[in-house]
């Protein structure tokens, strides 16, 4: 799995709320699990340069910033801000997150599957101009 560095790419151009596109972000009250679900994907064939896997110190400290001045001077359009705030609020509570290249339907549906079979606590997968959840 590789080091997660929050890059411009994945922030909104309106807001510069975290938005990564083409990416699913997946937190797990456990630690284990979100470590586990990542390195089996790298098993079946998943890119370890695709999969990061974020403890909640990194949520809080790369992530959480970037809804700071989203609704400021008008609400935000989107739901990206409040989606980095249930990101930030799970952190908080110690979740870990997992963030996962699903570039098309095949490779979400692979990481969703995995992902079902330990405890998760919110799963979304963010495609141009809509967040879905998994």
């Amino acid at each position: 799995m590789k080091h997660f560095i929050l890059q411009p790419s994945m922030r909104s151009s309106i807001g510069g709320a975290f938005y990564p596109t083409g990416y699913s972000m997946v937190m797990f009250p456990s630690a284990e699990d979100a470590d586990r679900i990542g390195h089996r994907l790298i098993e079946k064939g998943m890119s370890g340069d695709e999969v990061y896997l974020l403890p909640a110190d990194t949520v809080l400290e790369e992530i959480s910033p970037t809804a700071k001045n989203t609704d400021n001077p008008l609400p935000s359009a989107g739901t990206d801000a409040a989606t980095v705030r249930a990101h930030t609020k799970l952190a908080r509570d110690g979740h870990t997150g997992l963030l996962v290249r699903t570039k098309d339907e095949a490779a979400a549906s692979r990481l969703i599957e995995l992902v079902r079979t330990v405890p998760y606590s919110i799963a979304q997968r963010y495609r141009t101009l809509v967040i879905e959840d998994l």
